[in-house]
């Protein structure tokens, strides 16, 4: 199964991004909204700069306390993005995300961003390949 297949079954291809300069604060009420764990950190809207998580806004606040909801995204983001494509394997993906330990990935192409998986996304693609595998397995073993 290829990257392409989960974002075809999405119901949104929209990605949402933020401005480097948007402050913690409006980016986390952006997640709260949408009920997002990310978001794409864009100067353009359509190129990936970086991420922002839930888990970097935690993890700033236990630091720094509330103070950090001000600064800008940019100072907390993360800028060496792991990133695919449409044509990679939801094997692939899910083994990068396992290894560096982030549950979402900027789909990116010819240095566009295409879209957003998380490994939600991708867990419920392997999750349907396998239902699809056993209905078979059983026909071909039921004789149907």
């Amino acid at each position: 199964m290829l990257v392409q297949q989960i974002l075809q079954s999405k119901s949104s291809d929209e990605v949402i991004t933020v401005k480097p300069g948007t402050s913690v604060s409006d980016a986390a009420k952006i997640l709260a909204k949408h009920k997002f764990g990310s978001v794409v950190v864009s100067r353009d809207g359509t190129t990936a700069d970086g991420i922002l998580s839930e888990r970097d806004i935690v993890r700033e606040l236990a630091m720094r306390g509330a103070t950090c909801l001000q600064d800008p995204v940019e100072a907390y983001m993360t800028t060496k993005l792991v990133t695919c494509t449409r044509q990679d394997s939801v094997e692939s993906v899910l083994q990068h995300m396992s290894d560096g330990r982030f549950r979402h990935m900027p789909v990116v192409e010819e240095g566009k961003l295409v879209g957003l998986i998380t490994q939600g996304d991708v867990v419920k693609a392997r999750l349907s390949k396998v239902s699809m595998e056993k209905e078979a397995l059983q026909g071909m073993i039921m004789g149907h």
